[in-house]
């Protein structure tokens, strides 16, 4: 397996699902003298997950009632 010129590298399909790593799923690297352990982040619930996608939706300035609108659809 190779690091892309970018520093990306692809993590085989087999261990993404049997690790449970979908789409969208944080990460954080862990180092450990030479070693580095990919692991998923804490914070990555369900509920961690509509708060990053609802901060990504609504923009900065926005009124409470402009972001219960949103929120309400």
């Amino acid at each position: 397996m190779r690091i892309t010129s970018k520093g990306q590298v692809t993590i085989p399909q087999e261990i993404r699902e049997s690790m449970g790593l979908l789409p969208d799923t944080e990460v954080d690297f862990v180092v450990k003298g030479n070693v580095v352990q990919i692991v998923k982040t804490r914070s990555d619930s369900p509920g961690a997950k509509l708060v990053r996608r609802m901060r990504g939706t609504a923009k900065r300035g926005m009124s409470t009632n402009e972001i219960m609108k949103l929120m309400r659809g």
